[in-house]
C-alpha cells in the first residue's frame, strides 16, 4: 500500500480528507484508512479505498486502552506495509506516528487540526492533562518527517513549548481547504436579515455567546432571525448544559435546527455567518460560508482570526463574551448592504488562499507525492 491515513473519525475522513484522498487516487496511489470503530459510518466506504476499523477511544486518557490502540495500529501497519502514514487529530497523530515508527514505515506525516478543549480551558485538571498530552505529542511528532499546521498560533505554541523539537519539520497550510465547486457562490436571500451558527453545541464553539447576543438583539429587532445548526451530544467534553439549551429554546430568540447532512441550504438562507469559537485549527464551517459568499463574524482567537480581514470580509470579536458579538451583528442590521460587499470579499479570499486544490497540492508536495507546486499556496514553511 502507498498511503495509510489514520483518521479521528469516519465523518471527518469523508468531509475533511475526501478531496485529498481523491487527489491521491488520481495520482495512481493505493490508499487505505484506519477509522475508529466507535465512529464508523458505512458511507465511508464510498471513498473507494480500503477501510480498517480500529479500537481507538475518541476522548480521554486511558493508558491500558491507549496501549491496546497502539498495539492494534502496529499490527495493522505491519500487515499492510504502507510506504506513507498520514495521521490527524490527537490520538491518531500520537499513536499512529509511534506505531508507524515501530513498524518501520519509511515516511510519516501528521496534521494538527486544532488543540481542543484542553487548550481552551485552564483548570488544575486540564493543566495536568495538557502536560500529559504535550508529552505524548512530543513523542509522537518526533517520529514524523513533516508536520502540517492549520494556523500560525498552533505552530508557534508547538515550537515555543518544544512539543515539536525541530522547526524544519513544520509546514503551514490554509486549513484543509474548501471545494469551491461544491460550496459555490450563492446570492443573498430575500427577506429578514439572518445570522447563522453551524457547529456542535459545545461551550468552546461559542454557542452560549451566540444565544446571549441573539437575546439582546431580538428584543430590539424582532424581525431579525438567528439560526443554530448542529447536534447536541451531552457525552462530549464541554457540551452545553441541557438546561441551558432548553432555556434558550424557551426564550425563542434562536431557532435550533439540530444536525443536518448538508449545510449548504442553510448557508444559502443566511445573510451573515457567525462562529464565536474559542479556538480552532481552521474552522471548516467558516470556509464553506466564505466560499458561498457570506460575510463572517468570528472570534479573534487562534484558527479563527486568519479567516477574516476586519472590515473587508467581516469582523473579529473578543471570544468568551457576548456584548462585542452583539455589537458586530448590530452593525449588519444597521448597514445590511455590507453583507453583499463583504460576502464577495470572502469569495476572493477563498480563491486566493483556501481553494482545496491549492491546499492539497501543498500537502502532497510536502509528502513527496506529486510534482512542483504553486508556492503562493503556502503561507509559511518553517526553516
Amino acid at each position: 500500500m502507498d498511503v495509510l491515513i489514520i483518521a479521528g473519525n469516519a465523518r471527518s475522513l469523508m468531509a475533511n480528507r475526501g478531496d485529498l484522498i481523491r487527489e491521491m487516487l488520481a495520482q495512481g496511489l493505493e490508499v487505505g484508512a484506519a477509522v475508529p470503530t466507535a465512529d464508523y459510518l458505512p458511507d465511508v466506504e464510498a471513498l473507494g479505498i480500503a477501510i480498517y476499523p480500529i479500537d481507538m477511544g475518541r476522548t480521554g486518557v486511558n493508558p491500558m486502552h491507549d496501549l491496546r490502540t497502539l498495539h492494534e495500529l502496529y499490527k495493522l501497519i505491519r500487515k499492510i506495509r504502507p510506504s506513507v502514514v498520514f495521521s490527524y487529530t490527537s490520538k491518531p497523530v500520537i499513536y499512529g506516528s509511534l506505531a508507524a515508527k515501530m513498524a518501520g514505515v519509511p515516511r510519516i506525516y501528521s496534521m494538527i487540526t486544532g488543540l481542543g478543549h484542553l487548550f481552551t480551558t485552564d483548570t488544575p485538571r486540564t493543566r495536568r492533562l495538557r502536560r500529559v498530552l504535550s508529552m505524548l505529542y512530543r513523542a509522537g511528532l518526533s517520529c514524523n518527517d513533516r508536520v502540517f499546521f492549520q494556523n500560525p498560533d498552533d505552530l508557534k505554541e508547538f515550537i515555543d513549548k518544544r512539543i515539536l523539537s525541530k522547526a524544519t519539520k513544520a509546514v503551514r497550510t490554509y486549513g484543509s481547504g474548501v471545494d469551491m465547486a461544491r460550496f459555490a457562490r450563492q446570492p443573498l436571500p430575500q427577506g429578514p436579515l439572518t445570522f447563522l451558527f453551524i457547529g456542535r453545541l459545545l461551550g468552546e464553539k461559542g454557542i452560549a455567546e451566540f444565544c446571549e447576543a441573539a437575546n439582546l438583539l431580538k428584543q430590539r429587532y424582532p424581525q431579525v432571525r438567528f439560526v443554530a445548526v448542529g447536534p447536541h451530544d451531552p457525552s462530549l467534553p464541554h457540551a452545553c448544559d441541557i438546561q441551558d439549551l432548553e432555556r434558550w429554546k424557551r426564550e425563542g430568540a434562536v431557532e435550533f435546527v439540530g444536525g443536518v447532512e448538508d449545510v449548504r441550504p442553510w448557508i444559502s438562507e443566511c445573510s451573515v455567518f457567525v462562529l464565536p469559537s474559542y479556538r480552532e485549527g481552521t474552522p471548516r464551517s467558516v470556509l464553506e460560508a466564505m466560499s458561498m459568499g457570506r460575510a463572517i463574524i468570528t472570534s479573534d482567537a487562534p484558527g479563527c482570526r486568519e479567516t477574516v480581514e476586519p472590515g473587508i470580509n467581516g469582523f473579529l470579536v473578543a471570544p468568551r463574551t457576548s456584548a462585542p458579538l452583539a455589537d458586530a451583528m448590530e452593525r449588519f442590521i444597521h448597514e445590511p448592504e455590507m453583507a453583499a460587499t463583504m460576502g464577495e470579499a470572502s469569495v476572493e479570499l477563498v480563491e486566493k488562499y483556501y481553494d482545496v486544490r491549492k491546499v492539497n497540492r501543498v500537502i502532497l508536495e510536502a509528502m513527496l507525492l506529486t510534482g512542483p507546486v504553486e508556492r503562493h499556496a503556502v503561507e509559511q514553511e518553517c526553516t
